[in-house]
């Protein structure tokens, strides 16, 4: 956010007690689970640093619950917009698990209006998938791929060649 920044991506590369589990998936934000953080961070913070420099220190409660439900959504909605550019940019390359978007409260996705998604990129507890992650041909596949997904979010309609 201080940084203008127009999405945020968080990488991960995760655990699971399964050690056949494996492949790539995305994360986004629920609206379900991010009523109550939303709610609490228009409480802790300067209510004129939530939307992109919008005042609404001088708002009542209501205008301003209204204006910040209706930038979640917006954002919510272009969270997953974004997810849908990088899934079309993975499939057929890396290996995606079977529901490749998912929905979670993690906090590094609560920005009430910077699209966020969290990539877990595959699994360490999974051998496949830890030696995959250690190699420099991997990591510029994904890097491709999450390259491709960002300019086909951004310029939809026109297309790029990597």
């Amino acid at each position: 956010k201080k940084n203008n920044a127009d999405i945020f991506i968080s990488l991960h590369a995760d655990y699971n007690k399964n050690p056949r589990t494996r492949g790539l998936s995305f994360y986004t934000l629920s609206e379900k689970a991010s009523d109550k953080e939303a709610e609490a961070l228009a409480k802790r913070e300067n209510k004129s640093d939530l939307i992109d420099g919008v005042d609404l220190s001088n708002e009542s409660s209501e205008v301003t619950n209204i204006l910040l439900d209706l930038t979640k959504r917006e954002t919510l909605n272009q969270s997953s917009s974004l997810v849908n550019f990088l899934i079309d940019s993975f499939e057929g390359k890396i290996n995606l698990l079977h529901r490749t978007h998912r929905y979670a409260g993690f906090v590094v996705l609560k920005s009430l209006d910077i699209p966020s998604v969290l990539i877990e990129m595959g699994y360490l507890s999974n051998i496949e998938d830890e030696t995959l992650l250690n190699t420099d041909a991997f990591q510029k596949k994904l890097g491709r791929a999450i390259l491709l997904g960002l300019d086909r979010y951004f310029f939809e309609g026109q297309s790029f060649k990597y």
